[in-house]
């Protein structure tokens, strides 16, 4: 299919146009940013701080995370904490603890990024506002949800625990486990073996989701790369599948593998709590390999529909693609490292917030920069050069090997690289050469004094039927005339367009055109006028002038 320069140049305004966006976005006014006043209005009273519970149950995350903390460091007192229970001291409530902790290393799927972190929990699920639900956990065939209900604590204020109805069935659900799948297919001697908790046939069935997808994956794309170069003839096609191939591969192999590593995760029998730290980890390096992935798809698309576009018309276009990948490019960038920010508990909107305030300083300070930026943008979308024109700006003359985020990279005719700022442009006067769909040759024909009418006649009519006759010679507006008397010279205006854009060729056709004038001109009897000799040399005194003339 191909491809429109006009949807192309819309594609590019619509991506110009979102990362400005966004960058607006980030940088917020200066009245929206908190702790500056504001001069035109009164000082609104400070609201009064809420209180945080220090030990993180505040929230609905923070209680099934704290929890779990307490109980693998053996703080069964700060485990208590947690449960809705008359006393969160004792025996009774350390077992509790301890039965509720194995069941959630067992049964516990749900992510825990996708608890609600809201101190108000999740407001559309349907429950009363003080009460959530985390899960489920699959027991014989059973869906069973851990029940939260928020509370008020005279000290902390209003904190979520684990509600009395699940501390209740904690008994019976604690005697329906089952072993997992890593106890039923390893060797007990696998098993006795540990280190931080986690047994030796635990770390090889945590190799194993790694290191088996990544090699099945492996040899399927390897067997999949020999099958398609069979089927496929055509030697056009085939380069084009090695070089996808050669692009996506390890990024789709290491993306799915991922995927299959965090799947297995819950069927290995390792604890909630490494689970918590763990699945932040995978998260992160998924995210990495999906912005890996993206960037990869990205670049061989923008390089297919490039190798797409023959004709010099749409080079406008192939220059706006390339700063259209670029911002993508970038874009890709910034938003996998805020996922990750965020996956590790950064607080993104304060990185947003202090982004905004850095870029309110920065602006200042690269106000070049931003003018070479939308001077570039501008003039990609004015078609005025594109890479590979032939072009002479700010007296320098070469062709255009790149048009940058912030400048054009010329290379001049002596092989040097000239680099002018994309905002310098609107300055200076920019002549394309490459655009022209004729070139010009315009010289002087000067003949010796001696000529006589006739020969000139002669001359000046042979001449205009060869460029009656010459196909390459655009007629009209081609026209050869006399037009003075020189001091030296009988001076004929030739001027005639030779209808061709490759300069090669036109510096063959037109010697080939004043080879053939030449011989015209010798042909009719005349020549051309000597140049002026001029002697350099000691000028004679006024004693051997007179000499001379006598």
């Amino acid at each position: 299919m191909e491809l429109k320069p006009g949807r192309l140049k819309q594609g590019a305004l619509v991506a110009s146009s979102a990362v400005f966006l966004w960058l607006a976005l980030a940088l917020p006014a200066t009245a929206q940013i908190p702790g500056l006043p504001n001069s035109n209005t009164a000082a609104a009273p400070t609201p009064p701080e809420e209180v945080r519970d220090r030990f993180g149950r505040s929230t609905p995350r923070g209680t099934i995370v704290g929890f779990t903390r307490a109980v693998h460091i053996d703080n069964f007192v700060g485990a208590g904490r947690f449960l809705q229970v008359a006393n969160p001291v004792g025996p009774k409530t350390e077992a509790l603890a301890r039965n509720l902790n194995e069941v959630m290393d067992r049964y516990f799927q749900q992510p825990i990024l996708s608890i609600s972190d809201s101190p108000e929990g999740a407001v559309n699920d349907g429950l009363p506002i003080d009460r959530e639900k985390v899960g489920p956990l699959e027991i014989g065939g059973e869906e069973i949800f851990i029940g939260l209900e928020r509370v008020k604590d005279p000290d902390a204020g209003q904190i979520w625990l684990i509600s009395s109805e699940t501390i209740a069935r904690v008994p019976a659900m604690y005697g329906a486990m089952e072993k997992p799948w890593v106890e039923r297919v390893m060797p007990e001697v696998l098993l006795k073996v540990k280190a931080y908790g986690i047994s030796a046939g635990q770390l090889i069935a945590w190799a194993g989701s790694v290191g088996i997808p990544l090699l099945l994956l492996s040899l399927a794309s390897a067997i999949g790369l020999v099958l398609a170069r069979k089927l496929i003839q055509s030697p056009t096609r085939r380069r084009l599948i090695d070089s996808w191939y050669d692009g996506l591969r390890w990024p789709i192999i290491f993306v799915l593998t991922l995927g299959v590593h965090v799947a297995l995760l819950s069927a290995l029998g390792l604890s909630l709590r490494f689970r918590i730290v763990y699945s932040r980890t995978a998260a992160a390096l998924l995210i990495a390999a999906l912005a890996w992935l993206i960037s990869r798809l990205l670049s061989l698309s923008f390089d297919y529909m490039n190798s797409k576009m023959y004709r010099r018309e749409q080079a406008g276009a192939k220059s706006l693609m390339l700063l259209g990948e670029r911002a993508f490019q970038v874009l890709i960038l910034v938003i996998a490292a805020f996922s990750i920010l965020g996956l590790v508990g950064v607080e993104t909107s304060t990185v947003l917030a202090g982004l905004g305030i850095l870029g309110v300083a920065v602006a200042f300070g690269a106000q070049k920069t931003v003018e070479n930026f939308i001077g570039g943008v501008f003039l990609l979308l004015d078609k005025a050069i594109a890479v590979g024109d032939m072009c002479r700006i700010s007296n320098q003359l070469g062709f255009v090997e790149d048009i940058t985020l912030r400048s054009v990279r010329l290379r001049t005719l002596e092989q040097t690289l000239v680099s002018v700022p994309a905002g310098a442009l609107s300055q200076h006067s920019i002549e394309n050469f490459t655009t022209r769909g004729k070139i010009l040759a315009q010289t002087t024909l000067r003949l010796r004094y001696g000529t006589s009418a006739e020969q000139l006649r002669s001359v000046l009519s042979r001449i205009s039927r060869l460029l009656a006759e010459n196909p390459r010679i655009e007629t009209p507006p081609s026209r050869v005339r006399l037009v003075d008397f020189g001091v030296r010279a009988v001076e004929i205006e030739l001027f005639a367009y030779v209808l061709t854009t490759d300069f090669a060729e036109f510096l063959a056709l037109r010697e080939e055109l004043l080879l053939q004038i030449a011989a015209i001109v010798e042909a009719s009897g005349s020549g051309f006028a000597r140049p002026e000799i001029v002697e350099v040399g000691p000028q004679p005194t006024a004693a051997e002038e007179k000499q001379r003339v006598h």
